[in-house]
């Protein structure tokens, strides 16, 4: 008898549950508000924002301001050198290192207990029930899941205490019995060095019946093609013939699908975004004929959002929301992170459930000359352009040149292909005529070539992108490549490196 037709029963009442976020999404946000401002009030910050006096939103607006990691970062440090009752209750004992802010190299996220279990844990646990609800004949739990994650460190020698990837800390953590459906071993799964680490992932997994991946999409490719390479075979499906889905996140899988679809041929093979981050799980892709994903609202998360409307920045909880329009993500969270922007840039396709896709990073976008060019214009310009040449985009970034010799600007794209153009020029010329298409702000800077120039692309070396990411310490795991830049910092590092 299968296994899954077995355990598929523990999901069911929970994807009962999931039927509220169709219809009643703002009771479910107002309970998770109350919820959390219960249980902070007696903490140093529910005390000084007198969250014992909150009864709903409008009170929560005017004792609580909005904070970035800055405001917070004090905070944090006192609770990773074992101060108790600061941002949220009792001692928080693990912390999230994420990519950093302007003023320091890496952030560090409380992660509460509460945090893991009710909503790390439960983002984790509703992706499986709504791909068995969507999947009435998988047998996942047949066989093992491959699961890719970072490292973890000892946080200031506290007892207890670990700082690393989040998925570091999620395998430190997890249920023992989840061990025996996954690989690699806990092991390996937390080396730090990535290199060392894909070969062994790829040893230990290549003999077992693989049947789900979960992680991110670059990480992944990478230990897939290690796979490959050992096993000598074409195709992944005659390595793991039971495979079935890829529960991915962390970075836009556009790029990456086209690969994953020439290495997969399998007819029944599925693929699930999550919205998955230090600061918390945010979003499901509840419909596999919808690129858009589920705002997930029961969770110890409570949103708000603000409108990147260039002429104000009036912020509304979840129930004030439009579609079509560009939001910074506002979160307060069971791990202590209250009214705090995230970065990330989404846009709601529904209010009726909330269903949302990620359009970019408040600060991943180009607006040098007015553009407003995001990341979601990027990822679908890119797609166009391969879809017309046949190519495939492995890794890229762009940035502003803001005037050369001939007083001209453009926009400069490094791109390191799977599968190169034919013609490099036609595909920046396809890139550059979808992106006027799809944004407006960019076809009118690009009017007859008066404010911007045909964008330039430069192809990158095969590699390049993993060794910039190697020489900053920031091979596997979480690290992403960033996509858009006002600056030039990231692009003239990965061009000098592009030369060697």
């Amino acid at each position: 008898m299968s296994i899954t037709k077995i355990v598929r029963k523990v999901f069911e009442s929970r994807q009962r549950e999931l039927e509220k976020h169709m219809t009643g999404g703002q009771a479910l946000q107002e309970t998770a508000l109350s919820r959390l401002i219960a249980e902070a009030k007696d903490t140093e910050y529910g005390r000084h924002h007198a969250f014992s006096t909150i009864k709903g939103y409008d009170d929560f607006v005017k004792t609580t301001p909005v904070n970035t990691y800055e405001e917070l970062k004090g905070s944090i440090d006192r609770m990773r050198h074992g101060e108790s009752d600061v941002l949220w209750p009792g001692r928080v004992k693990w912390y999230a290192k994420s990519s950093g802010t302007t003023n320091d190299k890496s952030k560090f996220i409380p992660v509460s207990q509460e945090g893991l279990k009710r909503i790390h844990y439960r983002g984790g646990f509703d992706a499986v029930a709504m791909y068995l609800q969507n999947n009435p004949q998988s047998r996942m739990f047949d066989g093992r899941g491959l699961i890719l994650g970072g490292s973890h460190a000892p946080n200031y020698n506290l007892k207890d205490s670990l700082v690393g990837d989040l998925s570091a800390i999620l395998i430190e953590n997890i249920n023992p019995l989840v061990n025996l459906v996954r690989v690699p071993s806990k092991q390996t799964a937390l080396l730090s060095d990535f290199e060392i680490k894909r070969d062994r992932i790829a040893r230990e997994a290549l003999t077992k019946n693989v049947t789900n991946l979960s992680g991110v999409p670059s990480w992944m490719l990478s230990v897939l093609s290690r796979v490959m390479e050992l096993s000598g075979k074409q195709h992944l499906e005659e390595v793991w013939p039971n495979l079935e889905v890829f529960f991915h996140g962390g970075v836009a899988f556009t790029p990456y699908r086209k690969q994953y679809e020439e290495l997969i041929t399998s007819p029944k093979m599925h693929y699930m975004e999550t919205y998955n981050a230090s600061e918390g799980f945010f979003g499901l892709q509840n419909d596999p004929t919808d690129r858009s994903m589920l705002l997930m609202l029961d969770y110890d998360v409570f949103y708000e959002f603000r409108e990147l409307s260039g002429e104000n920045d009036r912020i509304v909880p979840l129930w004030g929301v439009e579609t079509g329009k560009n939001y910074a993500m506002i979160i307060s969270t069971a791990c202590g992170l209250w009214r705090y922007e995230i970065g990330d840039t989404i846009q709601f396709t529904s209010t009726n459930p909330y269903k949302f896709i990620i359009s970019g990073r408040t600060k991943h976008f180009i607006n040098a000359f007015g553009e407003e060019l995001i990341v979601d214009n990027a990822e679908k310009g890119l797609a166009y352009a391969c879809q017309q040449t046949g190519a495939e985009v492995s890794e890229y970034t762009a940035a502003p040149v803001f005037m050369d010799q001939k007083a001209k600007c453009r926009h400069q794209w490094l791109i390191e292909f799977a599968k190169p153009p034919q013609d490099v020029q036609l595909f920046a010329t396809l890139l550059d005529k979808r992106l006027q298409e799809i944004n407006s702000d960019y076809e009118a800077k690009r009017y007859k070539d008066i404010t911007l120039q045909p964008l330039e692309l430069v192809v990158a070396r095969q590699g390049l992108f993993n060794d910039w990411l190697k020489s900053r310490g920031k091979l596997g795991g979480q690290h992403k490549v960033p996509r858009l830049s006002n600056s030039r910092e990231h692009i003239e590092q990965l061009l000098s490196l592009n030369e060697k």
